[in-house]
């Protein structure tokens, strides 16, 4: 393991420059080297690091989460608070029903099997949207009208209601007794309980860092270690009960800023410095996870579905900000945002084939497709539209 972890060191700094010397996003240079070093290119990495694959990248992303809810202002979240709530939930339902019936027409697949496919899909990556709407934060691009916390609020929410929904038509085509009114009420408790234990947790460290004088350095490996506990704590009750640990994770953050505003100051630039590492960790894994062969299986059908999927999700992200006072370049870079997929698509993908679902192989590759066309795509559409269609 420790060769594998020289190679992404020795490997990933270069990738990262080379992508962002042809002014393209240093992640998609990382995500590409992932694929080429992963099992399904050249496999340089060894098969130890990919057992711990999953455990890494979680905790890449708590710290990129982290650091959101530190950079994330009392101001800015009531200004998008209902708006976020609705990209939260409306985007990824519709591209979900798009893909099922377009997948019903081209593939010939039952409404369960579509619905498998299309909330496996519908889910966005916080992996690729999160840093790219911290890096608009810093440099106060959109932040008048808190364009960048309105996409991360939704966006972290936005898996959760994805993943839970895929849960239903996964029990529908097994056969289970599967309550899906209690499923569905499911989603705001486990929201409610992602942010009710994330603020538990953030007011604990307060009380803490208030009464014991301890270095910055030990601050944020205590917030990093109980935000991995919270993960944890979510892995451990499912499928029991459901906490939307990703929103509480962030809560964190949220809380420490407001309370602590010079304390989540340092932090967040601690946990900066920590980001350079954990990025080339989370996105050249998630590359790595990409089997090029499998998403060329699902040639010109899967590209069809896909962009029938991300025409569903541009229509639910303009009807989520009706009666905001968003112009129109504003709601186009709302779409653009809102594109990107990778994490839950890796995570998830190949679920329906282990479990023996027909097709479970088609639904794989698209998935898989689904990661090489919208990460890169949304991650260059930020990187490019952002100057242009926002407000510095």
């Amino acid at each position: 393991m420790a060769i594998s972890l020289a190679t992404i060191l020795l490997l990933g700094l270069p990738a990262k420059k080379l992508s962002e010397k042809f002014k393209l996003p240093g992640l998609l240079g990382m995500l590409i080297l992932g694929v080429i070093i992963g099992p399904y290119g050249l496999n340089l990495l060894q098969k130890d690091m990919m057992n711990i694959s999953a455990d890494l990248r979680k905790i890449a992303l708590i710290i990129i989460l982290l650091r959101a809810g530190l950079g994330i202002n009392k101001t800015d979240l009531k200004k998008v608070g209902a708006p976020a709530l609705k990209m939260s939930y409306i985007p990824g339902i519709i591209e979900g029903v798009f893909i099922a019936v377009a997948s019903m027409k081209f593939l010939d697949f039952t409404f369960i099997q579509g619905g498998i496919l299309g909330f496996i899909i519908a889910a966005v990556s916080p992996a690729v949207i999160v840093p790219s709407m911290l890096k608009l934060i810093e440099n106060n691009i959109g932040q008048s009208k808190g364009i960048p916390t309105l996409i991360l609020a939704g966006a972290s929410i936005d898996d959760v209601v994805a993943i839970t929904i895929f849960s239903v038509f996964l029990g529908l085509y097994s056969g289970g007794n599967i309550n899906i009114s209690m499923q569905l009420l499911n989603i705001p408790i486990s929201i409610l309980l992602g942010i009710v234990l994330g603020l538990f947790i953030g007011l604990v460290l307060i009380q803490i860092f208030t009464k014991h004088h301890m270095r910055d350095t030990k601050k944020v490996l205590l917030l990093l270690g109980l935000g991995i506990l919270l993960t944890e704590i979510e892995s451990y009750l499912e499928p029991k009960i459901s906490i939307a640990s990703l929103i509480g994770v962030m809560t964190i953050g949220f809380i420490i800023s407001e309370r602590l505003p010079h304390v989540g100051k340092r932090l967040g630039l601690k946990l900066n410095k920590i980001w350079v590492f954990a990025e080339m960790l989370l996105f050249i894994l998630v590359g790595a996870e990409v089997n090029i062969n499998v998403a060329i299986n699902a040639g010109k059908v899967g590209i069809i579905i896909l962009i029938i999927g991300l025409l569903g999700r541009s229509i639910g992200v303009l009807i989520s900000l009706i009666g905001t006072d968003l112009n129109y370049k504003e709601r186009l870079f709302c779409i653009i945002a809102y594109i990107p997929k990778a994490t839950v698509q890796a995570a998830i993908g190949a679920v329906p084939l282990s479990l023996g679902v027909e097709s479970g192989d088609i639904i794989l590759a698209i998935a898989v497709l689904s990661i090489i066309i919208t990460a890169p795509l949304g991650a260059i559409g930020i990187n490019y539209s952002a100057t242009k269609l926002l407000e510095s």
